[in-house]
């Protein structure tokens, strides 16, 4: 009986050519598949989410380069390397530098890599200030905020990058890239497709904040230049700042209600540098 079913399925079946190389191929697209979404899910090692900042910042210097003053950027990039020196990631390939555009905001880089705007720099009057603003983009790094917040969108982004396999042999061409550049592309990818432009969840710029004025006080500075930077902020229009902090992070008087919980905890370093003059000196 077990033989005649066969016979009589068979018979009613069309028949049809099967391409074994295709099934081959299609069956190691779903295992690539799987493979991909299993990557975008696991943590990155430390090369890997440099090269995901450097693709991040590629993407934003191509939109607003650097700020033609070399003076500017040694005195930031010697602020920023001594603050993370005193973070928990002290070895990360740090690099800060301002770009050269009227909004106010800073961004932090998974990787190491921070971007001032000169707008907000040239509203600062301290290096306690700018220790502070670096600080709390300091903190997002080591607490990997973007890194996680780019992670969330990954899945979507594994089964894209299929999609743009299969097209590019469609075309007859081979575009897939290594790693080093499939990271630098998910990064180009996060900044045009808004992801790692959209506001992190406010518990972590709170907690961005505290550990920033934390990095500051271990760095020697006040840890209230940053406490002074969000107040700056709240006192400046939103319509000042064009595409700016206000639109991507808690209203300034948010975040100074929530580390004025901690202010008898920082009260003793209050009196430490606000070095006003050589920040004057240095930012014209």
């Amino acid at each position: 009986m077990k033989k005649l079913l066969l016979a009589l399925l068979f018979a009613a079946t069309p028949v049809m050519a099967v391409d074994f190389g295709q099934l081959i191929d299609l069956g190691r697209k779903a295992v690539d598949t799987g493979k991909k979404v299993a990557d975008a899910n696991r943590d990155l090692t430390v090369p890997e989410e440099v090269e995901l900042g450097d693709g991040i910042t590629a993407t934003f210097l191509g939109a607003a380069p650097l700020l033609p003053d070399q003076n500017v950027q040694r005195y930031v990039n010697r602020v920023g390397l001594w603050v993370a020196l005193h973070s928990d990631r002290p070895d990360l390939p740090w690099t800060f530098g301002v770009i050269d555009t009227d909004t106010i905001n800073a961004f932090a880089m998974p990787g190491g890599t921070v971007l001032v705007t000169n707008g907000l720099l040239r509203r600062l009057t301290s290096e306690s200030e700018l220790a502070g603003v670096l600080g709390h983009e300091i903190a997002h790094v080591v607490m990997k905020h973007q890194l996680k917040a780019i992670q969330s969108d990954a899945n979507w982004g594994a089964f894209a990058d299929v999609g743009k396999e299969v097209a590019a042999q469609r075309l007859g061409r081979n575009d897939i890239a290594g790693l080093k550049s499939r990271f630098a592309s998910a990064g180009i990818d996060a900044v045009k497709n808004g992801v790692f432009l959209r506001p992190l969840d406010r518990t972590m710029e709170y907690e961005s904040d505290r550990m920033g004025m934390l990095i500051a006080a271990r760095s020697g500075y006040d840890p209230f230049g940053l406490v002074a930077a969000l107040q700056m902020l709240a006192q400046t229009k939103p319509e000042e700042g064009g595409i700016s902090m206000f639109s991507t992070h808690p209203p300034p008087t948010d975040r100074l209600a929530e580390l004025e919980k901690l202010s008898p905890s920082f009260d003793r370093y209050a009196m430490k540098a606000q070095l006003e003059p050589r920040f004057k000196q240095n930012v014209k």
